[in-house]
């Protein structure tokens, strides 16, 4: 055999292996791509009955994602869509930022004529369901766009729980490995197949946002209003159609307490909620976490209800604020009624705080999740028994479930990696200018995505217009790392992964 024919076959073979390797992933990420254009649809129909011009931007996009998905379909008809756990790793990052990017379109070429940077920070925002936001003036746009950035935080919220129930414990990372054999115990009983469990979920969850948009409405809001905050409701997204958010409604208690539970609605499992219908009435406070994640809400508001009703606010009012604001920052929803960093040093510490602990894993939430505290303070607390009883054997129990040593590691791994990540991220946003209460909460806000941080440039009173672009993409970066687990994002940068 020639040299020149030897060369040949080995470009071919690589060429073969390439395909073989990348082609699966990119054809499921065009399904998905296709998805998104069809949402799309949603707000260009509205736009185009309404005769505004960002009828054309939808459009426009429209056609730009379907070109997309056309060509990668076309040059990947021939490959197969089983997918090892390599490439699904990069399947599950590449989903998330792609998407992002052409969720961005609208927003780029439509009336807010956002800068790329801009445009892609608010989209990953809503993607991830963080909730920050770089638009000021948000009761002047169009419907289409307002109603465009609660349907990108509706999908983001069903693609977390998809990919924390389905995805994530199959790549050995994420809460949900902790409840994987539970689950499967009655899923086989309930619903044989995996694809019940899914069909299950997304009904509970059109079934939960619809109840949250007649609700608001019922409630007072406009139809278009009742329609997005139900959405980012139950999606734990916390984009308003009012730059006061949720403050625009302060004057109607009765709305911040059906926001108050429809948030907590989405920080539940919802594994569980498919439990309760079926088969078990008591499955949610037999729930471990769940009883955890409430007992922390009630602790937090009767601590920052009492520290208002002693500064001289009315109990109801207080009760009210605090117990809505409370809500949104352990959720990781992002909702402000009230600029609650203008209620005391303590409020300001507790929300602080807060912001970092997040609902139950297999929610739409983001944060560390309630469970981890959990189970560091069990390991906690049988360190201590081995510390009085050396030759003591402990065995750590959740959710009557022993918690083998696998766990154990994912939870310190996770634990680690998460404020690690956080003080990086403060570290370059403090390089880059910005002052230490906002490069601090602006990195813990964008990891746990909870929204709002803390201060008056990013507090609940503000948003991120100004921050500089370079801090907007160091954040765009936190706030996929704290929505794929961390751990999914930095085995990616590993030379040990690449190495197959």
């Amino acid at each position: 055999m020639s040299k020149a024919m030897h060369t040949t076959n080995a470009r071919f073979y690589r060429s073969n292996e390439l395909y073989r390797h990348w082609a699966p992933v990119f054809k499921i990420l065009s399904v998905l791509w296709l998805i998104l254009a069809l949402f799309m649809m949603v707000p260009w129909a509205v736009l185009l009955i309404e005769r505004d011009p960002d009828a054309r931007a939808f459009g426009l996009s429209i056609m730009l994602v379907l070109a997309c998905v056309a060509t990668t379909l076309l040059l990947t008809y021939r490959a197969s869509l089983e997918l090892k756990p390599w490439q699904m790793f990069i399947l599950t990052a590449g989903s998330w930022v792609s998407i992002s990017g052409f969720a961005s379109l609208p927003l780029i070429l439509g009336a807010p004529q956002l800068t790329f940077a801009n445009a892609v920070f608010e989209s990953v925002s809503a993607i991830t369901t963080t909730g920050s936001t770089v638009l000021v003036g948000i009761e002047n746009l169009s419907d289409g766009l307002k109603l465009w950035r609660g349907l990108m935080q509706w999908l983001g919220g069903i693609g977390i729980i998809v990919m924390g129930i389905a995805i994530l414990p199959f790549l050995k990372v994420g809460g949900m490995r902790l409840f994987h054999t539970e689950s499967s115990d009655w899923s086989d009983k309930v619903m044989p197949r995996t694809g019940g469990i899914a069909k299950a979920t997304l009904s509970i969850y059109v079934m939960l946002s619809l109840t949250a948009m007649v609700s608001y409405w019922l409630g007072g809001m406009q139809p278009l209003d009742a329609i997005v905050h139900g959405m980012s409701s139950l999606s734990t997204g916390g984009f308003a159609n009012s730059d006061a958010s949720f403050g625009a409604y302060a004057e109607q208690p009765w709305l911040l307490w059906m926001g108050s539970f429809f948030m907590l609605c989405g920080a539940l499992p919802f594994v569980l909620y498919i439990r309760f219908i079926r088969s078990s009435r008591s499955a949610l406070w037999q729930d471990q976490q769940v009883r955890g994640l409430l007992k922390l809400l009630l602790a937090a508001i009767v601590i920052l209800t009492a520290w208002r009703v002693l500064q001289g606010d009315d109990w109801f009012v207080s009760l009210t604020h605090v117990t809505f604001n409370v809500m949104s920052v352990v959720t990781t929803t992002g909702y402000a009624s009230d600029d609650y960093t203008l209620w005391g040093t303590l409020p300001i510490a507790a929300f602080f705080y807060l912001t970092f602990i997040g609902g139950c894993s297999g929610s739409t939430s983001g944060g560390m999740k309630i469970f981890r505290f959990q189970i560091a303070m069990l390991m906690l607390r049988n360190q201590l028994r081995y510390l009085i009883h050396a030759n003591g054997i402990f065995t750590t129990r959740y959710n009557q479930q022993p918690v083998t040593s696998d766990i154990s590691r994912s939870v310190v791994a996770f634990s680690f990696f998460f404020f690690i990540t956080i003080a990086v991220l403060a570290l370059g946003l403090a390089a880059l200018g910005l002052d230490l209460v906002t490069a601090l909460s602006g990195a813990a806000t964008a990891v746990a995505n909870v929204g709002p941080g803390l201060g008056d440039t990013i507090g609940p009173a503000g948003n991120f217009a100004t921050l500089p672009d370079a801090a907007k993409w160091l954040l765009c970066v936190g706030m996929l790392m704290g929505r794929l687990e961390i751990l999914t994002v930095v085995v990616l940068m590993t030379p040990m992964f690449w190495r197959r």
